[in-house]
């Protein structure tokens, strides 16, 4: 956590109190992983930091709250995904290493912080504002990043002039969006991990080049 961290009625918390409430928070990631997102408590939050449901509500006003806190860091976090598109190059064999890149980065970061995007993908799926800017904060990112790859490559007359940069981008980005948040269903459909990331950067690199990879 960065910067000024304040109590629920604005108060400044000091190193013990910043302390308390990252516990907190690493405590309910952890119950995410493991129980329903509904199904899980304050008092249960608590019990398991070593603390009480007031020391909680000192520093959030429900678990939704505090759900939104640990989301709103997993997002900062995802913005770096940007960094495996932005700049790179998209021919020859660079352009395959982008694309085995890109794909290690996406299935990596889903793999990290599947508890709290399950509950960031259930929210914005219901409708609920907060948990779909947030789902998009993650993946706009990479989709502005992508369509100017595109662009570029449209601009020198490497892809098909009917091609839209930003549908091929948003459609790769959905894609990988997908594909990583069911990861542990490829497992149960026989395909395995090993498997899974070249033939994912296939698909990415067929959508952005139009061209089979140089390996």
């Amino acid at each position: 956590m960065t910067g000024q961290v304040r109590t629920v009625d604005g108060r400044v918390a000091g190193r013990r109190g910043q302390a308390t409430r990252q516990k907190l928070l690493d405590c309910l990631s952890e119950m995410l992983s493991s129980s329903p997102y509904r199904d899980v408590k304050v008092i249960d939050v608590a019990r398991k930091a070593g603390t009480s449901p007031a020391t909680f509500y000192q520093y959030f006003p429900d678990v939704e709250g505090a759900v939104l806190e640990i989301a709103e860091e997993m997002a900062k976090e995802g913005a770096s995904l940007t960094d495996l598109v932005a700049g790179r190059s998209w021919v020859g064999k660079a352009g395959w290493q982008t694309a085995e890149e890109l794909v290690d980065g996406f299935l990596s970061f889903w793999r990290k912080h599947d508890a709290i995007l399950r509950v960031v993908d259930l929210g914005a799926a219901e409708g609920d504002k907060r948990f779909y800017k947030i789902r998009m904060k993650i993946l706009n990112a990479v989709t502005n990043s992508l369509t100017e790859s595109v662009e570029e490559l449209k601009s020198k007359g490497r892809v098909d002039k009917d091609v839209s940069p930003a549908a091929v981008a948003g459609s790769l980005v959905a894609m990988l969006a997908a594909v990583a948040s069911h990861q542990k269903g490829f497992q149960s459909w026989g395909v395995k991990q090993a498997e899974l990331k070249p033939n994912l950067a296939l698909l990415v690199h067929l959508g952005i080049t139009g061209k089979k990879p140089t390996k």
